[in-house]
């Protein structure tokens, strides 16, 4: 076998290979008596067929399998024994094979780089101070207030604007599809993410009315599915509520179950919110040191791992849709277009990856066991399950070695982080 190592950049190489034609042929004859012991053909006993004959009838499928079989054990060894660690597969071209000639091919792949790493102690970073003002406060107050309010039923008069109706509901499409059917639908009356007509309607109903409504949706509505239909909505009002928000004080904090003051409730959001901030805070200066980093670094990124960030990036896109309960398909983005704009980030993104993990290697960072548990124990935690359950699940989908990877990455964030100089604003 003849091998012709070649750079053709600092992150792409390539093999060209040259295997000689007894090697060939002799893969050829074991793979013809491999189909004739298993195919039928007409005229001939099962696993009688002879060998010319199959190398007549499947002489194709036949040069296929043996150049398959020859390109990944040759390559394989070649990369071992020249101490060669693709990012990815190797791409096989110009590939050549027929009886009794020499079979040739080239591999080509991507290594990582050399990396030259810059100067990452010391880099400068500008942070800010964790501030929580009493308005956040009183903000998040209000929320858990909302969601203790309570619905009061309206005795003796009809809806109107800021009650709520109870209704059950069914709807019928244009093409006359009826929809199923929804009961007990808490609906504010006058609520501006309601359609205008849906408000007019519902105003003057009293429990035990029924009332057909048909409202029209604009094209420009938030809702695909709706955008310039119609369709009819019969209501049935189950009853009529005012909402009942309890007011700021000692016995509001005393109903959460955990405060005996309302000064005690706002000392602990207090304390969550400079948390959140302080991550945050935290978050923005590794990100902000990491870009610094990644300026200062003059390598070539290998296109695959360009190309893995820019799928990502584009999953997550269409991933964020569809939990919105958009269908990614159906609104209109140029997917290809979009994913191509995300390559000069994942540019950053790659070289990003490679430069911590060579600072990584060179501090000895490693995850440890104890940190991997306590992350498994906070998933369990978040999952209510065992965390023998969780690391038995992230074992088997393979998730294991991603959170080792995401622990790393994050202690070698914080040893820039710790070795930066910090100005504050």
């Amino acid at each position: 076998m003849k091998v012709d190592y070649a750079e053709e950049s600092s992150v792409k190489k390539s093999l060209h290979f040259e295997i000689e034609p007894e090697v060939v042929d002799k893969e050829i004859a074991e793979r013809s008596k491999h189909y004739a012991t298993r195919v039928k053909l007409p005229g001939f006993r099962p696993g009688k067929v002879p060998a010319h004959v199959i190398r007549q009838r499947f002489r194709q499928q036949v040069l296929e399998d043996v150049a398959e079989k020859i390109v990944n054990k040759v390559v394989r060894d070649e990369l071992e024994g020249r101490g060669l660690r693709p990012v990815a597969t190797p791409r096989v071209t110009e590939l050549k094979i027929d009886d009794n000639q020499p079979m040739t091919f080239k591999a080509e792949f991507e290594v990582l780089p050399l990396v030259e790493l810059p100067p990452y102690k010391g880099l400068p970073v500008k942070s800010r101070e964790a501030k929580v003002a009493e308005a956040d406060v009183d903000k998040e107050i209000d929320r858990l207030r909302e969601e203790a309010a309570r619905y009061d039923p309206v005795e003796g008069r009809a809806a109107r604007e800021g009650d709520f109706v109870a209704l059950d509901v069914q709807f019928t499409k244009e093409d006359g599809t009826k929809g199923k059917r929804d009961e007990n639908v808490l609906v504010e009356v006058g609520s501006k993410d309601n359609h205008k007509d849906l408000n007019e309607a519902l105003v003057g109903l009293s429990a035990g009315d029924t009332k057909d409504i048909s409202l029209t949706y604009g094209e420009d509505y938030e809702q695909e599915s709706l955008r310039g239909k119609t369709v009819a909505y019969n209501v049935t009002v189950k009853g009529v509520k005012t909402k009942v928000v309890p007011a700021a004080d000692d016995e509001f904090a005393k109903d959460l179950g955990e405060f005996g003051s309302l000064p005690e409730l706002r000392d602990k959001i207090r304390g969550q919110l400079r948390a959140a901030e302080e991550h945050k805070i935290d978050r923005e200066a590794k990100n902000a040191l990491l870009e610094a980093l990644v300026q200062r670094a003059g390598f070539e990124v290998p296109d695959a791992l360009i190309e893995r960030h820019m799928m990502a990036r584009t999953e997550n896109a269409a991933r964020g849709l569809a939990l919105q309960g958009l269908d990614p398909t159906k609104v209109g983005m140029d997917w290809e277009k979009y994913r191509d704009a995300q390559r000069e980030e994942s540019v950053k993104a790659a070289k990003a990856d490679i430069l911590l993990d060579e600072i990584a290697r060179r501090e000895g960072i490693e995850a440890l066991d104890g940190e991997i548990d306590a992350e498994i124990a906070r998933y369990a935690e978040r999952m209510k399950k065992t965390k023998e359950v969780v690391r038995a699940r992230m074992e088997k989908d393979g998730d294991l070695g991603a959170l080792k990877a995401r622990i790393r990455e994050e202690k070698t964030l914080d040893l820039l982080k710790a070795n930066a100089t910090m100005e504050l604003e």
